[in-house]
């Protein structure tokens, strides 16, 4: 990682069904790829699956929310709200620990 890069958080929590969640944001530099100076990733899925059982980022530079193998292209309502959205969509029971 570059020095101009700074891990804001990084967390992961790996359950006992096989299914993960993990948090990441990065503050990367303002670019015309991240304008925001963010870089983010709220995952939720099957450990070593293809695809997320939900994921929003934007680790292309547009902001994205995955439904399994479906992608869509979502507004940038700002990251508590992503984050929030996220959360709502986990399994009861694992809301928890994030």
């Amino acid at each position: 990682m570059s020095d101009d890069v700074t891990v804001v958080r990084d967390e992961i929590e790996a359950y006992a069904d096989g299914t993960v969640a993990r948090v990441r944001v990065l503050s990367v530099p303002e670019s015309e790829k991240f304008p925001d100076g963010i870089k983010y990733a709220f995952h939720y899925g099957v450990a070593g699956a293809d695809d997320p059982i939900i994921r929003f980022d934007n680790h292309h530079g547009i902001h994205e929310l995955h439904l399994g193998s479906e992608v869509y292209e979502t507004d940038y309502p700002g990251l508590q709200t992503l984050y929030r959205a996220w959360r709502s969509a986990l399994p009861f029971a694992k809301r928890t620990d994030w």
